[in-house]
């Protein structure tokens, strides 16, 4: 947690917790060379919250240590625990950046941890959940996690040091505190003295199982991923063959580093084991921030969907950029003596004088079809599900139409109009090319 040296801030509610915190640490401070400086969140949620205020400041001045108080405004809709949790953390990563604190201290206990572990026990958590709350996560570090609070306040009486004690945490509208004041004293009376001991090593065996997994899914992430532009892309043949569990967490951690910090609930579980369902689900899925998409044989995962092709009037000749697609469409006209047919898939031609126009680039449009080359009349959507396009592409591959005629889908099939015969006199050649490729002559 600490390798001495640092500029640590340190969350005080004016709690027996965090006053023990503060107490151990400024115990520590001169040895470990620790610049210590308080910061007391006011959330404005109490009648006595500024006399809570108060006695921080109090407690700072008596220790020589600095003291910030934040007030911040609570948004009461929805879970009040949750967002009052959300508005104290913003402001300790706040005051941490503006201090130079390296490290954030907190003072949760072990009783904390094996309330939190029960409570995710009854919600159904999985492995993740139960391995309760981390000691170190970023800069936040929790010193006291494996001390129980009932030493702490003993260790801060022989100090001769008061707290203030918080109304609300006996509240029983609250899960925790129900919890903490029926549950867990029944079980230790009924069942077992030593259950707050034994759901924190629980919690530390979860730990354990969690690191494993998340150090082998990295790993497979690394080795799997194509990344891209706000995306990533991984196929699914290759984390079908992984443990589901590990699979699952791959996906979860590519979200993560694409921005994602949504809390992995049961729910996001479920949509993310639905991945590898066979057949694959057609309906995307948010986790947080990220899309998680599945077409074919891939998953992607992206913070924004690509941008769908513009329509264009394509010059003629010349060269008309298709900045969303990184491609460029280039027109030349030739005369037909001597001309010899492109066999590549990104180069095509036609009879020039039999072109209806205008001449368009665009995307393609619902229910469209064409008249391919050699064949029948074809549904653009087959065309592209049969050419394994994936579905986030689809919307992206040029559909290139003469007078309201489809003659080229690009890339992948030529249109049965405006052939090179025997009777052509001028040839339009169009190809498509890389956006930094050079025009060609004309």
């Amino acid at each position: 947690m600490l390798a001495g040296g640092e500029t640590v801030l340190v969350a005080v509610s004016g709690g027996a917790d965090s006053v023990a915190l503060l107490h151990l640490l400024s115990s520590l401070a001169p040895e470990w060379r620790l610049r210590l400086h308080i910061l007391h969140v006011d959330h404005q949620l109490r009648a006595e919250s500024a006399a809570d205020a108060d006695f921080v400041r109090a407690l700072g001045a008596r220790l020589g240590i600095p003291v910030d108080v934040a007030t911040v405004s609570v948004d009461r809709q929805g879970s009040l625990e949750a967002a009052a949790r959300a508005a104290r953390y913003a402001a300790l990563e706040t005051c941490a950046a503006r201090v130079g604190a390296g490290r954030i201290a907190l003072g949760h206990t072990a009783d904390d941890q094996a309330e939190t572990v029960l409570m995710r026990l009854l919600q159904g958590a999985g492995v993740r959940g139960l391995s309760g709350i981390p000691p170190v996560r970023g800069a936040i570090i929790r010193p006291l996690i494996e001390l129980r609070r009932s030493a702490l306040e003993a260790e801060l009486r022989l100090a001769g040091l008061t707290w203030v004690e918080d109304e609300t945490n006996r509240d029983p509208k609250f899960l925790r505190n129900r919890i903490r004041h029926e549950l867990l004293p029944l079980l230790s009376d009924s069942y077992n003295p030593e259950v707050a001991a034994a759901l924190v090593r629980m919690a530390g065996l979860a730990r354990e199982t969690v690191g494993a997994l998340d150090q082998a899914a990295a790993a497979e992430l690394d080795r799997l991923a194509v990344w891209g532009d706000r995306a990533a892309i991984v196929r699914l043949e290759a984390l079908r063959a992984l443990p589901r569990s590990v699979a699952a967490e791959v996906l979860r951690q590519a979200a993560a580093r694409l921005g994602s910090r949504a809390p992995l609930r049961a729910w996001a579980h479920r949509g993310l084991k639905r991945v590898f369902a066979v057949p694959a689900p057609r309906r995307t899925f948010k986790l947080g921030g990220v899309t998680v998409e599945v077409s074919g044989s891939l998953a992607r995962l992206a913070t924004a969907p690509l941008p769908a092709l513009t329509e264009r009037t394509v010059i003629v000749p010349g060269r008309t950029e298709l900045p969303e697609i990184g491609q460029a469409l280039e027109a030349r006209l030739v005369g037909a003596d001597a001309y010899a047919i492109p066999r590549e898939p990104s180069r095509v031609a036609f009879d020039a004088d039999d072109l209806g126009t205008p001449l368009v680039v665009r995307a393609r449009r619902r229910g469209e079809r064409f008249m391919a080359f050699g064949g029948a009349e074809r549904r653009i959507k087959t065309l592209l599900i049969e050419a394994k396009v994936p579905r986030w592409d689809r919307g992206r591959v040029p559909v290139i139409e003469a007078g309201g005629t489809i003659v080229w889908v690009g890339h992948l099939r030529r249109g049965a109009a405006c052939r090179v015969t025997a009777r052509t006199r001028r040839v339009l050649e169009l190809a498509l090319v890389s956006l930094a490729q050079p025009d060609r002559p004309q």
